[in-house]
């Protein structure tokens, strides 16, 4: 009698789990959305994977799987082995999105044949050859390079003062205050890297310029964009657009994920 009443209470959770899936409105089945369903973020130097941390909810609002991932900012090699590792586990075609320094960083990494397209965000976008440092060279030093200071193992950091005047100028105090506490320093020898290979030449890709940008030189961000005939973006942004404009960003990787498609 047990087995019969256990077995008729199964049934009954299945056909109500049935039932539940037949009810679910259409208009929640449309929220997947067309084209490339994953997104792998790649942060910045002096930050981690929760400078993401406004568009990550509104992009998986719209139906996407979202990676956040976690580079060490050790060395050049070190950040890519960890975006590799990351484009692994995905489970088909995505698009690749790198903030700052991390631009540097997916131009190496974004040659993997999974990476559908690449979305610059107020980001360093070298070709072959060239590095942060060499790139950088024809344009005036940025204000945030006052602010730069070196330990003895020659990691970076930003002061507070660069952080809440010339990183993220446009956030609230709080915010300017987190991300001072939570800045991760970066290796030196990452601005001084070169890439082998520029995946933008061979992907679709866009790119968002924060038109107020004090720590990467607004015209160095317009003229890599032009070169790489990327979709463009002027944003009036610190150079966090990420954390200033969100909806902004999730506007341009939902755009790069949808007319992307299978590539």
């Amino acid at each position: 009698m047990t087995t019969i009443k256990t077995l008729r209470r199964t049934c009954s959770i299945v056909l109500g789990f049935a039932v539940a899936a037949a009810l679910i409105p259409k208009a929640m089945a449309q929220t997947v959305p067309a084209g490339t369903k994953n997104i792998l973020l790649i942060h910045g130097a002096w930050a981690d994977g929760s400078s993401w941390s406004k568009v990550i909810p509104l992009l998986e609002a719209r139906g996407y799987h979202v990676v956040s991932v976690q580079i060490p900012l050790t060395s050049l090699a070190d950040d890519v082995a960890a975006t590799k590792r990351a484009i692994a586990l995905q489970d088909g075609p995505l698009v690749l999105v790198g903030h700052s320094y991390g631009g540097v960083v997916i131009t190496q990494a974004g040659s993997d044949p999974k990476v559908a397209s690449l979305v610059y965000v107020s980001a360093f976008a070298p070709a072959e050859g060239e590095s942060v440092g060499s790139i950088s060279k024809p344009y005036p030093q940025t204000p945030i390079g006052a602010e730069i200071r070196p330990d003895s193992q020659g990691f970076l950091s930003i002061t507070s003062k660069g952080i809440a005047e010339d990183f993220a100028q446009d956030l609230s105090d709080r915010e300017k205050q987190l991300l001072a506490a939570t800045q991760i320093p970066v290796n030196v020898t990452a601005f001084g890297t070169p890439v082998t290979t520029a995946a933008w030449k061979t992907k679709p890709n866009w790119f968002m310029v924060a038109a107020n940008d004090r720590v990467i030189s607004p015209e160095l961000e317009k003229a890599e964009a032009q070169a790489m005939k990327a979709t463009t973006v002027i944003v009036p942004s610190s150079h966090v657009i990420m954390l200033s404009h969100p909806k902004e960003t999730a506007d341009v990787i939902s755009d790069a994920a949808e007319k992307s498609g299978n590539h």
